[in-house]
């Protein structure tokens, strides 16, 4: 069932939400200061691609300060617009009953939108 429901959210605009983080990936890896964010750009496009059998994982306090940091530069450069855009398509998309398991995945985007950095993708 992961398969279908990846294959169903590829055709569906998966395909093209990767496409977006990438290239944004890239862009933001044109200087060395958007090294750190363009790789965690590129993390939400791995999950954006395949979401579903795609756990997230807290690694804990290995980065300490910096992770908290390097988070609250996140939301306050973008990473609340993200978010709030995967929760309105999560919303739009639990609807419908059908829907939910698709809704579910962009609730799992939006949680990793809000703080990236810290978390490991299984």
């Amino acid at each position: 069932m992961k398969f279908l429901g990846n294959i169903i959210w590829l055709l569906f605009g998966g395909i093209i939400t990767a496409i977006e983080y990438t290239i944004s990936s890239l862009l933001m890896m044109i200087t060395i200061v958007g090294i750190p964010f363009g790789l965690q750009t590129l993390k939400m496009a791995r999950v954006a691609l395949w979401p579903f059998g795609c756990k997230i994982t807290d690694k804990g306090n290995s980065g300490g300060c910096l992770n908290l940091l390097m988070n609250i530069l996140w939301l306050i450069l973008g990473g609340f617009c993200i978010c709030l855009t995967h929760l309105f398509f999560g919303l739009l998309l639990c609807i419908t009953i059908i829907g939910i398991p698709w809704g579910r995945q962009h609730f799992k985007l939006a949680a990793l939108a809000l703080s990236p950095f810290g978390k490991t993708i299984d």
